[in-house]
């Protein structure tokens, strides 16, 4: 039998450590697609730089301050979306989100969980114009 508080240790050691460490920090040059936005509820705020090729996410960095939540979920959603066509990227959901982080996100966390999600989409919803190629093939180049 799994010991659970020593999987939720775990799982707290692990988001610690990504808002400690965070991966892919920093802004990028030439974005394709950027935006920031701030949970008006604690403050979080969260920038994201997207750079697309080909119909998938070539590079992506993200800075932003806050909880260890947001800026966790921030990390290990730039790890997840690294090489992903743009259309496995919209799908993407609070799901998702949720089980990258692997611990239960009570209801006023959920909102610090998800503004990483909500930064990408709107970056590439409102800043990212895709190619006429990339309109035909979203899913990426035909085999």
């Amino acid at each position: 039998m799994k010991d659970i508080a020593g999987m939720d240790e775990l799982y707290r050691d692990f988001i610690l450590d990504h808002y400690r460490n965070p991966r892919n920090a920093g802004t990028l040059e030439h974005p394709d697609a950027s935006f920031e936005d701030v949970n008006p509820l604690c403050g979080d705020k969260i920038r994201m730089d997207v750079s697309v090729r080909d119909g998938a996410v070539a590079d992506v960095r993200f800075r932003g301050r806050g909880c260890a939540i947001s800026q966790a979920s921030a990390s290990l959603l730039t790890e997840d979306i690294k090489g992903k066509s743009l259309a496995e990227v919209e799908r993407l959901n609070a799901d998702d989100v949720v089980a990258n982080l692997g611990i239960n996100i009570s209801p006023a966390r959920l909102k610090c969980a998800l503004l990483g999600l909500k930064v990408l989409k709107h970056a590439l919803a409102l800043e990212y114009q895709p190619t006429e190629e990339e309109k035909a093939y979203p899913d990426g180049q035909p085999s």
